[in-house]
């Protein structure tokens, strides 16, 4: 294993092959009903800026793809544009939680996030192998946007998106690495709530799953008390939950996008815990898993 995995070998020592067996047996399944599927992971949270979860999350990714599995990758960088602007000395202004973006501050969000954010997770991912490619949403006409709200500046939402570069890479089994800078028709480029962008691109690449990378360990009934985890969930509880308070505050846009990208086609929606190692790989090919999913309400008895 790579040194760089932060894997504490002491760890495994009580780990007999056996159980190691077994683990993968369990993994068995899952990896069968998921081969050939595309799984579009938004990364965000503690996991973009804790170094060593950064590189679980890309041997993740890498494994994925090695399983059979067609991942693709979506990220935003709102902390990094955040401190790029305080050290030029550019103040930020929030709108309705959306940053509002100005010229200079649309000129930081294109260089961070596709000239810092996506090169580290491309280059995160390809030291493990050669497959991670990246893009901005302004690549190959990828993301069409328009401008949400003139208050907000070059803030944009996904007017359409163009799957022909995202097919061509898939196909050729590499992983697509997506920062969501879009543009118009006439080339103007708009700042996009990575949440919602990465809906449009499951939703158009017909994504078996939508998973969110967060801080939250998911769905809880008591936010106190960890083990009152929701791990499945159908739209109909969900709204219900929401409606009865039991989901609230922050929770509630993230359960809020999981609802849309269900309701546009893609199979189930995740949110996991990006502090946890290897999260993904827990959720996706263990019997127990580790988040919440949400699916629709016809597929879902929890």
């Amino acid at each position: 294993m790579a040194e760089h995995d932060h894997v504490d070998p002491a760890a495994l020592a009580d780990v007999t092959p056996a159980v190691r067996a077994a683990i993968l047996v369990e993994a068995l399944p899952y990896i069968q009903a998921f081969a050939g599927r595309t799984v579009v992971i938004k990364f965000g949270g503690n996991a973009m800026v804790d170094e060593a979860l950064a590189h679980s999350f890309a041997a993740d990714i890498v494994l994925l793809r090695a399983i059979g599995l067609k991942p693709v990758v979506v990220h935003g960088g709102g902390p990094q544009i955040g401190e790029l602007l305080a050290k030029l000395g550019l103040e930020s202004e929030f709108k309705d939680g959306l940053r509002v973006t100005d010229a200079d501050t649309l000129d930081v969000a294109r260089m961070v996030l596709t000239g810092r954010v996506n090169a580290d997770i491309v280059s995160a991912i390809n030291q493990r192998d050669q497959v991670a490619v990246g893009l901005s949403g302004e690549d190959a006409g990828l993301i069409i946007a328009e401008q949400r709200h003139a208050d907000l500046g070059y803030v944009g939402d996904v007017v359409e998106v163009n799957r022909r570069i995202l097919d061509t890479l898939l196909a050729a089994d590499f992983i697509p690495v997506i920062s969501t800078i879009g543009a118009d028709e006439k080339g103007q480029a708009y700042n996009i709530n990575a949440d919602t962008a990465a809906i449009a691109i499951a939703a158009n690449l017909e994504a078996e799953k939508l998973i969110y990378l967060t801080d939250v360990p998911g769905v809880l009934t008591d936010v106190a008390d960890p083990s009152t985890l929701v791990s499945r969930l159908s739209t109909a509880r969900a709204m219900g939950l929401i409606a009865d308070g039991v989901i609230s505050g922050g929770m509630i846009p993230k359960i809020e996008a999981c609802l849309d990208a269900v309701a546009d086609g893609v199979g189930s929606a995740h949110i996991l815990d990006g502090r946890i190692p290897h999260v993904v790989l827990l959720e996706l090919l263990t019997d127990a898993g580790v988040g919440t999913m949400i699916t629709r309400a016809d597929e879902a008895t929890a």
